[in-house]
């Protein structure tokens, strides 16, 4: 059982999510590159080096929930019942995670995201971050037994599913469409 958080723990919470928060809105506000990080620092009323402590760069700011989103596809892989098959677990979460992204209320961060070549290259060195993460739980889960190559590939079109889901008019279409290709490559690398 999970001990809840205490005081310290929840204060961080409440500062790093201000700090997120501030720095949304700025940034929806006035544009991404118009806003700087003492703006963002004196809005949400910490210290540029709390700042810091909590976020290491402008573009985590937007990112904001990058870890978490790192965490919940490595405990697909950990935390599934045993024989509970890998890929339609990796399905579910990912259709969960592309139907928040696509929500309309993020829409304006996508725009957002899509306009600003840093936040594209963060974003994209966040998805191959993600991408080895999710590689390194598969291929430690003794009951998958894959090459390294064939667990970074699979991770790979997972990370990759979410990404160009999220891009398509019909979101959760693209989903399934890309997970029975994802599935079949699934079926070749357990057969090799």
């Amino acid at each position: 059982m999970t001990e809840p958080p205490g005081r310290r723990e929840r204060k961080k919470a409440a500062t790093r999510q201000k700090i997120a928060d501030a720095a949304l809105r700025l940034f929806l506000e006035r544009g991404y590159d118009a806003v700087g990080i003492r703006d963002v620092a004196a809005e949400a009323d910490v210290a540029v080096t709390t700042l810091f402590s909590h976020f290491a760069s402008k573009e985590a700011l937007v990112f904001e929930q990058d870890e978490d989103f790192e965490q919940r596809l490595i405990r697909v892989v950990t935390d599934r019942a045993p024989h509970e098959p890998l890929i339609p677990a990796l399905r579910r979460e990912i259709q969960a995670l592309v139907r928040h992204c696509t929500a309309a209320e993020a829409a304006p961060i996508w725009r957002m995201i899509d306009g600003s070549p840093a936040l594209r290259k963060y974003e994209e060195s966040m998805r191959l971050r993600h991408a080895e993460s999710l590689a390194a739980a598969i291929t430690a889960d003794p009951g998958l037994p894959l090459t390294t190559t064939a667990g970074r590939t699979i991770a790979r079109f997972v990370i990759d599913a979410y990404s160009l889901a999220r891009e398509e008019a019909e979101p959760q279409a693209a989903v399934d469409e890309i997970f029975r290709m994802i599935e079949a490559a699934w079926e070749v690398a357990r057969s090799s």
